[in-house]
């Protein structure tokens, strides 16, 4: 399987230490968070991976090159403009060929990766969105599911958020969703997830298949941050050091 690297970020809540260096550089224990990143997908088999980039993408480009010091095969897709988190999948159609693995390039997790795939291929939907409770669900996209994990309602940001399960931006979609993506900026969350929930809703309507368009969650307890914020980027910091036995292996 190959995967998708959405490395595009400003990471403008991190500031001043993305003054002069895209999100995805922002150093976790002396490391690049997307270094880990990529060691991560490497620990699963996964080694044709493209990156998305934008803002600052020189800095990552010189850091990583095509990959070969990692012992990963790296695409790159720079964006003269952003297109949005499923416009910059599209604009790397040409290398996906099978289902495909997405991931965000400034956030960190220990997610089993093949039990997730597993997870996707058995349930048979156009795609799979890992999701975690957690206590604070203000600022991130609420995901509403059925008792079979079907994903029956998307809110991306919502003010009051009612439910607490949210959406880790780690994906695996069949290569057919790339259908309904336009070439131009288009999100995963405010436009393909609505897209695809309203695809599922006709589909049922008709007595069609509504798995052509169903979305499935994947529940997990996994360590899982966003490093949205400065204190959120020194609390992985310190989590990583408090658990170092778990992770020494990538920040050697």
């Amino acid at each position: 399987m190959k995967a998708v690297i959405l490395a595009g970020g400003r990471g403008e809540r991190l500031k001043p230490i993305t003054n002069n260096i895209p999100k995805p550089m922002v150093p976790l224990i002396g490391k690049p968070v997307i270094e880990y990143i990529l060691l991560w997908l490497k620990s699963y088999g996964i080694t044709e991976i493209a990156l998305t980039l934008g803002y600052k993408s020189q800095s990552i480009l010189d850091c990583f090159g095509d990959g070969r010091r990692l012992g990963v095969k790296l695409a790159h897709f720079v964006e003269d403009v952003p297109l949005g988190t499923a416009g910059s999948v599209k604009n790397a159609e040409g290398f996906l060929d099978e289902d495909f693995l997405v991931v965000s390039g400034d956030a960190f997790s220990d997610l089993n990766l093949d039990a997730f795939i597993i997870f996707h291929k058995n349930r048979g939907g156009i795609g799979t969105i890992a999701v975690k409770e957690i206590n604070n669900p203000k600022g991130f996209g609420i995901v509403g599911q059925d008792d079979e994990m079907r994903v029956t309602e998307f809110l991306e940001k919502p003010e009051n958020p009612a439910k607490n399960t949210v959406n880790l931006g780690i994906y695996v979609f069949k290569q057919e969703v790339l259908k309904y993506i336009p070439s131009c900026n288009y999100d995963c969350a405010r436009h393909l997830f609505p897209r695809l929930l309203e695809g599922v809703q006709k589909e049922t309507a008709r007595g069609g298949n509504p798995d052509r368009f169903q979305l499935y969650a994947y529940n997990t307890d996994a360590y899982w941050s966003d490093i949205g914020t400065l204190k959120s980027y020194y609390a992985t910091n310190s989590f990583i050091v408090e658990n170092f036995d778990m992770y020494q292996d990538f920040f050697v």
